[in-house]
């Protein structure tokens, strides 16, 4: 699943900018995904930062991109 996922760009319908790449998910005891965890885009040899996206906040995934609803 996670490498699905990773494969599929994550775009902000809020203004449309692609907001980084998913590096991870978050599961529950139960083993439903609560977050995942994105990594903005690094510049050179510098990292980007790390950040989480509830799935409550996850729109629409789709066959290429993940639309997600967040105020970056």
């Amino acid at each position: 699943m996670l490498s699905d996922l990773q494969n599929k760009d994550v775009i902000n319908i809020t203004d449309g900018k692609k907001v980084g790449s998913i590096i991870d998910i978050n599961l529950d005891n139960e083993g439903k995904v609560i977050e995942i965890s994105l990594q903005k885009r690094r510049f050179f040899f510098f990292a980007g930062s790390i950040f989480k996206i509830k799935w409550s906040q996850i729109d629409k995934i789709g066959k290429d991109v993940i639309l997600v609803n967040v105020k970056v």
